[in-house]
């Protein structure tokens, strides 16, 4: 899969992940496991990108002795998902031509 589109969907899929509750990076991944496989590193690098990109804010709250740093998606973040739903109906369209085209061979 082409690089700028697989991070593409990952930043979405991580702010689909925290849309209803904040959440943090344990639970993100667990949330996100039946779906796809995301590494710690990974799911951090996306985590600052969208925090850079002001798509969530980040806070820390002590749990159990330690900081713990729980993220929350912010009207950007929210209107970048919508974005993704209106963008995917055209890549639909192209995967149904796609697939159009091989079952006439």
């Amino acid at each position: 899969m082409d690089i700028q589109l697989k991070r593409g969907l990952l930043d979405v899929c991580v702010l689909a992940a925290i849309k209803n509750e904040d959440s943090y990076g344990y639970k993100i991944i667990k949330d996100m496991s039946p779906y796809l496989e995301l590494s710690e590193s990974t799911l951090y690098t996306i985590l600052k990108r969208l925090e850079t990109a002001g798509m969530l804010t980040v806070r820390s709250v002590e749990h159990e002795g330690r900081l713990r740093k729980y993220y929350h998606i912010t009207g950007k973040g929210i209107e970048r998902i919508e974005e993704f739903r209106e963008d995917w109906k055209e890549i639909l369209s192209i995967y149904h031509f796609i697939v159009r085209e091989e079952s006439h061979e």
